[in-house]
């Protein structure tokens, strides 16, 4: 009876090990969704003119298309408001994800159009059995005999596979980075008022002269 009691207390436990488990062997690894997008990626820019030349609206809708997915953007977004986000309504919530989606998008393309002829290494994982938080860790290998820069995920596995949900550029925390920034303006302004500054940012580069 004792042992029955034991197990039966144990079971939920159990229960979400077993299934975070078959979760994760349904879906391909961090470190290889790491590679296989940044490989695909820069395939793409070698293989396209245009993408070559730093066509911006071509990047902005490469990075929709092959990056973005792989990223958790609600999650980004709560972590980049930090503790203001219960402050905002479920509205407020869905502009902002939507908003700073797009401006992480313009961002990412403008690095990728600066960074075009690059090498990416990615460090293989070692994985744990039920590990479901992990930094996958990469090195950006420049032209020109150019300081290697390093660049790490914070993953999550989730229902729809490994996320990214932070990344640290030598050091740098793009969530970190972006919390500071977002705690002044919502100091000043409050939800509606950063809400505002996004809008405004990702219109005056969506306005700005772009190559074709």
């Amino acid at each position: 009876m004792k042992t029955m009691r034991t197990l039966s207390r144990w079971s939920p436990l159990i229960g979400v090990m077993l299934s975070a488990a078959a979760m994760a062997a349904d879906y391909p690894p961090p470190d290889v969704v790491v590679k296989t997008t940044s490989e695909e990626v820069l395939r793409l820019v070698a293989d396209d003119k245009d993408l070559r030349n730093g066509s911006a609206s071509k990047l902005v809708d490469l990075i929709e298309t092959k990056v973005v997915p792989h990223f958790d953007m609600p999650r980004v977004t709560r972590l980049a408001v930090g503790k203001y986000w219960n402050d905002a309504t479920p509205e407020q919530h869905k502009v902002l994800v939507d908003e700073f989606r797009t401006l992480l998008v313009r961002s990412y393309a403008a690095a990728y159009s600066a960074y075009r002829l690059v090498k990416v290494e990615v460090t293989p994982l070692q994985l744990a059995a039920g590990e479901n938080d992990v930094t996958v860790k990469t090195r950006i290998l420049l032209p020109g005999g150019a300081p290697p820069v390093g660049v790490d995920y914070a993953m999550r596995l989730g229902s729809e596979g490994w996320k990214v949900y932070n990344v640290t550029v030598d050091g740098a925390s793009l969530v970190t980075t972006y919390r500071n920034d977002f705690s002044a303006q919502i100091q000043t302004g409050g939800i509606d008022g950063l809400i505002k500054n996004l809008k405004e940012r990702n219109a005056k580069a969506l306005a700005a002269p772009a190559k074709k």
